[in-house]
């Protein structure tokens, strides 16, 4: 006897319910992906979205997961300078380019008013929004943990606070395409924002600790 399969109608609403978002996200923002505008552009009742979706919020969040792309990895070969500056330029071209995640870290950075752009309630909690939380926090950390947790950056760098390099080495980038700065090299900045890295985190020949690191341990 064949075995059941179960009823691909509601995949199938859900995934019409994405594509719509996703949509509109691209052309209006975040907050142009409402239940309204989402409901009609997929042909789908409200009642199918919030089986789907508890609120727009989910949804835009699950669109934002399904836009941002695998995050740039480091070449295997090279020196340590030369594999950050291939990270770090290749996030200036997709920040540049098509800055999905950076756009999603500030939809995420409004907290509790992130409700306010559907009138919805919004659960910070929810499996969308910490699924898009985890994939952003990956896409930016996991190019550099590959350099950071390997043998190179043992032997070049002091301890590094992640949360710092990626402050100084992704934070020049997102300043370039938030400000209002009619040009704005990104490639340049991305090369010197290693190199002011480098020269934080870097070992000094004689053994001893860089000036931001003498810093931390005196304080």
């Amino acid at each position: 006897m064949p075995a059941e399969h179960s009823d691909p109608r509601p995949a199938r609403s859900r995934a019409r319910l994405l594509d719509a978002a996703t949509a509109l996200l691209r052309s209006g923002g975040p907050s142009a992906v409402t239940v309204d505008a989402v409901t009609r552009s997929a042909n789908v009742a409200r009642a199918t979205l919030y089986r789907h979706f508890s609120s727009a919020n989910d949804l835009l969040a699950a669109s934002f997961t399904s836009l941002i792309p695998p995050p740039p990895m480091p070449p295997e070969d090279g020196s340590l300078r030369d594999r950050l500056t291939a990270i770090v330029v290749a996030w200036a071209e997709s920040i540049a380019e098509a800055p999905t995640a950076l756009t999603a870290m500030s939809w995420l950075s409004l907290g509790p008013d992130i409700g306010q752009l559907a009138n919805l309630r919004h659960d910070p909690a929810s499996p969308e929004v910490r699924s898009l939380r985890e994939r952003i926090a990956q896409q930016y950390s996991a190019p550099f943990d590959v350099i950071f947790d390997g043998p190179q950056a043992a032997a070049e760098l002091e301890d590094v606070d992640r949360a710092v390099a990626l402050a100084l080495l992704i934070g020049p980038l997102a300043f370039g395409r938030l400000s209002t700065l009619v040009e704005f090299d990104y490639q340049k900045v991305a090369v010197a924002a290693v190199d002011g890295f480098l020269l934080a985190f870097a070992k000094k020949p004689d053994g001893t600790a860089t000036a931001s690191n003498t810093e931390s341990a005196g304080a």
